[in-house]
């Protein structure tokens, strides 16, 4: 079966595929609401250090993550060529710093493997599983991870 696919098959999720430095995520396609090309963001004081700062999308508030600081993988340097997932979590809708958007798969539960015990804690709770695609490994995010109801829980 193909991975990507026009016609979603009875128990199969969307999931966009991005970068960050060598490495592929993804999320579930349903909680993205727009791909924006990047912006800088005016920094918040007092922000957590993964949040790069807010821009202005159409007149709403948008907080910017730097996803690359929030997985512990070092601050993102962003260019033109960056995008911002404008995604959908819990009640807040926030946009994830990505390198680019490199796919759209459709998949089914059996796709995704689990976390190998190998990986840290913090692995273990942001990666809801690992996707092995064409000789590819895509880690797939938990985005509530990303905004725990309290700071405390991040760490």
């Amino acid at each position: 079966m193909s991975y990507a696919v026009k016609n979603l098959v009875q128990g199969s999720q969307e999931l966009i595929a991005f970068r960050i430095g060598d490495q592929e995520f993804c999320v579930n396609i349903m909680s993205v609401r727009e791909i924006r090309g990047w912006t800088p963001a005016t920094p918040m004081p007092h922000a957590p250090a993964y949040v790069m700062g807010i821009v202005n999308l159409r007149g709403a508030v948008l907080p910017i993550v730097d996803l690359s600081a929030r997985l512990g993988m070092g601050e993102a340097e962003p260019t033109p060529r960056y995008v911002i997932i404008v995604a959908h979590m819990r009640e807040r809708v926030v946009g994830l710093l990505v390198e680019a958007v490199s796919d759209i798969l459709t998949i089914t539960d059996e796709n995704i493997q689990p976390v190998p015990e190998v990986s840290s804690d913090l692995e273990r709770q942001c990666a809801r599983g690992i996707l092995a695609i064409d000789k590819r490994m895509i880690c797939l995010i938990d985005l509530d991870w990303l905004f725990p109801e309290k700071e405390s829980e991040a760490a």
